[in-house]
């Protein structure tokens, strides 16, 4: 993480989709896409992140379909739809876990599972309900200055550093030590 680094552009607020609470003393931004196989990859350190942190850590996510993802943006669409029956990060996790199969029938059966109703989300796949949000999102990434997924911001900084749980710890552990909050 550099100080000196690249700010994020807006800093997350309640119209972000966040798992924890903005007033953690840690705040993770990650712009991601569904389909990314190195997002896949930061899913699971960032799962183990917030295993070790609990809520001194929140992650906010932030749309970034990248366009040689051919399901991204639908797998985006999806998870929006989950977002308004209030099982965003239900979806988050299904798609995660599964992003080798990414069809809209598979993201339909993944809505099932997340207790979403798959008419829902078939309807915001084909009417794309949430482009808006979702280019929202992708125009916050390009005002940061994001040149692919995964991207993480840490209480909204640029995180520069390869992804791993003993790269991150570092960082926010001297992130909890400057706001006085416990370390362990």
């Amino acid at each position: 993480m550099s100080q000196a680094g690249i700010d994020l552009t807006p800093q997350p607020s309640a119209s972000d989709h966040v798992r924890g609470s903005l007033d953690a003393p840690v705040v993770i931004t990650e712009f991601g896409d569904f389909e990314c196989p190195y997002c896949g990859d930061a899913y699971d350190v960032l799962e183990e992140i917030g295993e070790k942190y609990g809520s001194r850590v929140a992650l906010v996510f932030r749309h970034c379909p990248l366009p040689m993802h051919s399901h991204a943006p639908a797998a985006a669409e999806a998870v929006e739809a989950a977002g308004e029956a209030g099982k965003f990060w239900e979806m988050f996790d299904q798609l995660y876990r599964h992003q080798e199969a990414l069809t809209e029938g598979d993201l339909l059966a993944y809505a099932r599972a997340a207790g979403v109703d798959p008419a829902t989300v078939e309807h915001a796949i084909d009417k794309k309900t949430y482009a808006q949000r979702i280019e929202r999102d992708m125009q916050s990434a390009q005002d940061s200055g994001i040149p692919g997924t995964p991207a993480l911001f840490i209480n909204g900084f640029a995180y520069e550093d390869k992804i791993s749980v003993e790269n991150l710890s570092d960082v926010i552990d001297r992130a909890l030590a400057q706001s006085g909050a416990p370390t362990r």
